[in-house]
């Protein structure tokens, strides 16, 4: 099941940004233009999420192999991540969470822009800019792909993804105030709502819970609520 989810989402990704591309008209009154984009990054979201599961070996329980792949696909999907980075920083996330060894939090500041932007600059590199740069060419020039939608669908998504992920499943978990209720992950949770939870981020909001059992996959995270 965890597999079939994964392809599913890595799939949802890649059909909708084809068609989007190749079929969606760039207008400043085309509301259905917005409702792509938002919809593309939704399913960013998604992919990122498929790759952090497959962090923790629950895309495939057991099979490291199919999780590594699967992982790999899923980062390098989102923005020419490198998966192995991600892992290793992810680690040291869940065992110091909150903390100055946490590659994830900021302790100089709490300011929301700030913070995501020292977020991003952690995790950004060298050779994921010159991927990103090629792809860019190639939709551009070997695909066709005019400009415009290259930035409106594929970029722009990509940035609203890393904000939906990292104020749901970084921010408003681990910002302080710490209090006691959220020992010892230094982690919050949002209230029951499964519905929001999901359109949220996927479950990731019940973020005590994901640390709390970090090998429960976010397609059931909401049974440990």
């Amino acid at each position: 099941m965890g597999i079939f989810i994964a392809i599913l989402v890595i799939l949802a990704w890649g059909a909708h940004l084809w068609y989007i591309l190749t079929g969606v008209d760039i207008a400043i009154n085309n509301p259905w233009m917005y409702v792509h984009m938002l919809l593309q990054a939704y399913f960013y979201t998604g992919l990122f999420i498929t790759g952090h599961d497959a962090m923790h070996g629950v895309v495939a329980p057991g099979k490291k192999t199919a999780n590594e792949i699967i992982g790999n696909i899923a980062v390098f999907l989102f923005a020419g991540l490198s998966y192995k980075r991600l892992k290793a920083n992810h680690g040291k996330h869940h065992k110091y969470p909150a903390t100055e060894k946490d590659p994830d939090y900021y302790v100089k500041s709490q300011n929301f822009w700030i913070w995501w932007a020292m977020f991003m600059w952690r995790y950004m590199t060298l050779s994921q800019i010159l991927i990103m740069a090629l792809v860019f060419n190639a939709l551009k020039y070997l695909g066709g792909i005019p400009e415009p939608a290259i930035v409106i669908f594929w970029i722009i998504p990509a940035f609203l993804g890393t904000l939906q992920l990292f104020f749901f499943g970084t921010y408003l978990p681990h910002r302080k105030p710490h209090t006691d209720d959220m020992n010892p992950h230094k982690a919050r949770t949002q209230g029951k709502n499964h519905l929001w939870a999901m359109i949220s981020c996927y479950f990731f909001g019940y973020h005590y819970e994901h640390h709390d059992a970090p090998h429960t996959p976010w397609w059931q995270l909401y049974k440990t609520k």
